[in-house]
């Protein structure tokens, strides 16, 4: 039996329904305890690029939010929700997006924990996520050791391969570049960025973040408004496709490609998850460094990362595919089941590649956000001396995470991600009476 088909039956069970059932009863209750936090999204909207008068921490609340984007906008957004909708049906587009909606409380919840129980160094500067969380408010140590140490491995996987073997494939399909070329540069770029620290990440994702955002979102809306007949049938495709069975259309890749409710769950909210992280606890991390006087103001302006990152990013690009599955299902024939929003794209003027330039900067972003999220972990288990050794690992990472294959990234970072699921969702239960609800601080 190869891995791959081994790291396949693993994820087919755990994300079949146990990681379903797991991330849907946190975020409810959550969503419920928390007493619907996610009304507040306008209110932590503003409070992100509002100056906390606190100077306690390493960012500001707008550079921890953009590091925290940087994390989670990436691959996911464009390819993620590309084999969601190849596998899964473009019912997995619900269920991508209500992990968004619901999991904005869960990212609340664990990014109260993060700043609660952060630590301050000698030097004045902060550091704290899950880990802490679990040693000093769960007094288990143990539970801390296992996080932090799925924490980096995923830094090798969700943060890095995935996103280094989009860019090469995509430059290499684009203009024909090498992709071990492309793989050299990358983590040469991102090497560069990360040596800066923490300081250095928030200055580059305060600037790549909205920029790399709005350009992608501009490209969308074009491609909608051209589809716009489409728009309201795709809703319904959405919607009916969630819950029951069905196929796309013949065109779309000799119509083998189908929709069933456990399908349509098992990737929806496995690349939900991909895409804004709650439940994951890498979010809480980045939450820690940020300047606040509270954690609640905080946690709610992380909360709005997983609002931008799922509930509009992944629901747009969602829009983009199943419009153009409706109205042109014959222009995927030929693509993978990663390439159906690459196809969507092809319908304007050089969209190729507006799409192309906007997956490279989300993957860059990522390499740069999740760089630091593993960081912290490797500081939390082998102290400062590590992160020397844990950069250079992770700038060859890219380089060999560049040349795998897809199909082998994917399985890994589904397996990864529930791994380091598991221990946060234990620890967010435990200390659920220590989270409160969000007040005006």
């Amino acid at each position: 039996m190869s891995i791959i088909t081994t790291l396949k039956s693993i994820n087919n069970f755990l994300w079949g329904i146990p990681m379903p059932i797991l991330l849907f009863g946190i975020h409810i209750y959550f969503t419920i305890h928390l007493k619907g936090v996610q009304r507040h999204i306008g209110k932590a909207v503003k409070l992100s690029v509002t100056p906390d008068k606190s100077v306690e921490g390493n960012l500001s609340a707008f550079a921890s939010l953009s590091a925290t984007l940087a994390a989670t906008i990436g691959t996911g957004n464009i390819v993620g929700i590309s084999t969601a909708v190849a596998l899964g049906g473009p019912g997995a587009i619900f269920w991508c997006w209500l992990t968004g909606v619901l999991g904005m409380a869960t990212t609340y919840a664990e990014c109260f924990l993060g700043v609660l129980y952060r630590r301050k160094r000698e030097d004045g500067s902060f550091i704290g996520g899950p880990m802490f969380a679990m040693e000093d408010g769960l007094h288990k140590k143990w539970l801390a050791v296992i996080f932090a140490f799925f924490a980096i491995i995923a830094s090798y996987g969700v943060g890095c391969s995935t996103q280094s073997r989009a860019i090469t494939e995509t430059a290499h399909t684009l203009w024909g570049l090498p992709e071990y070329a492309v793989g050299m540069s990358a983590a040469l770029i991102v090497g560069l960025v990360i040596v800066g620290g923490v300081k250095s990440i928030g200055k580059i994702c305060t600037k790549l973040v909205p920029a790399m955002g709005f350009f992608y979102v501009f490209g969308c809306l074009i491609i909608i408004a051209i589809n716009i007949p489409y728009l309201l049938p795709s809703f319904g495709y959405i919607f009916r496709t969630a819950f029951v069975s069905d196929h796309l259309p013949a065109a779309v890749a000799g119509g083998f490609i189908g929709s069933t409710l456990r399908s349509a769950t098992r990737y929806g909210i496995a690349r939900g998850l991909f895409t804004n992280e709650a439940g994951l606890g890498s979010a809480a991390i980045l939450a820690a460094e940020a300047k606040t006087i509270h954690p609640s103001r905080q946690a709610l302006i992380a909360m709005s990362a997983t609002f931008w990152d799922t509930v509009v990013m992944c629901a747009i690009t969602g829009l983009v595919i199943t419009t153009n599955l409706l109205k042109n299902p014959e222009s995927v024939a030929g693509f993978s089941i990663g390439e159906f929003t690459t196809a969507a794209f092809g319908a304007i003027p050089f969209g190729d590649k507006m799409l192309g330039l906007s997956l490279i900067a989300f993957a860059i972003a990522t390499l740069i956000g999740w760089s630091y999220i593993g960081e912290k972990a490797v500081e939390y288990l082998f102290g400062k001396s590590g992160i020397s050794t844990y950069r250079i690992c992770y700038i060859v990472m890219i380089f060999v995470g560049s040349i795998m294959t897809l199909d082998l990234v994917w399985e890994m970072t589904d397996l990864v991600n529930a791994f380091m699921t598991i221990p946060n969702v234990i620890c967010l239960i435990l200390l659920r009476k220590q989270i409160s609800p969000y007040a005006k601080n």
